[in-house]
């Protein structure tokens, strides 16, 4: 296992280490290992995007999402009395249903 020397950290940031270690109850050497291994370890990077879906569904499957979510985009103009947008929205919304 390599050892190195970490030159030139500020003060300010060393402190930010410092704290970050006691808060997480581990010496400074582990909080920078595992910092460095999150961020540069190819094996255990996850990746939180939906990148992977991109192009997969079929055209139902595909169909079957958009009708599902289809209720979120929706606003009750009732609960936004003289909202101009909620109205646009409203149509919009009305529009959108209706259309095939």
């Amino acid at each position: 296992m390599a050892n190195i020397s970490l030159r030139g950290l500020d003060d300010p940031t060393l402190s930010r280490i410092k704290t970050n270690a006691r808060r997480r109850k581990v010496s400074v050497n582990r909080l920078i290992v595992e910092t460095l291994r999150e961020h540069y370890s190819a094996a255990t990077r996850q990746f939180d995007d939906l990148d992977a879906l991109a192009g997969s569904w079929s055209k139902a499957e595909s169909a079957a999402f958009e009708s599902a979510v289809a209720p979120f985009s929706e606003i009750d103009a009732a609960l936004w009395p003289g909202s101009a947008k909620a109205k646009v929205r409203s149509r919009l919304a009305a529009k959108r249903r209706s259309s095939p």
